[in-house]
């Protein structure tokens, strides 16, 4: 069964914009790329939030996409660059990817909140504003 990903990250200050966009790019990339990969949708909310959505063959291809390359070096700027982030997996039976809506209520409902060093109080509280383009 397809395994699904799906992200939600806030900066903290447009101050971030531009290098959280480079390594957006590479790390998008770097999922198209990789092993494993079933499909990528990504989509900048207002309020500086930006969303992925994947979905893999196995959470293995996941994991090893994650921890490698490009998308492993960002990670941890995320820690200063972001206020909020929040991540929620689950199979499906289909490879096609969840409409936004969908995908928000997964991460509502399964999510878990992800490290920030500033978070606000929005995070905190676990409170996931639905997408809008």
């Amino acid at each position: 069964m397809p395994f699904v990903s799906v992200t939600r990250l806030r900066l903290r200050s447009t101050r971030y914009l531009i290098p959280f966009m480079i390594h957006a790019l590479l790390s998008s990339r770097q999922a198209r790329r990789s092993r494993g990969n079933l499909g990528l949708k990504l989509l900048r909310d207002s309020n500086h939030a930006f969303w992925t959505l994947t979905a893999w063959q196995s959470e293995e291809d996941m994991r090893l996409f994650m921890m490698a390359g490009s998308h492993r070096r960002a990670m941890p700027k995320l820690l200063d660059w972001c206020d909020e982030a929040s991540v929620a997996h689950w199979e499906q039976e289909t490879s096609e990817l969840p409409a936004w809506d969908q995908a928000h209520l997964k991460i509502v409902e399964q999510g878990r909140p992800s490290k920030v060093r500033f978070p606000s109080g929005d995070h905190i509280a676990r409170r996931i504003p639905e997408p809008r383009a």
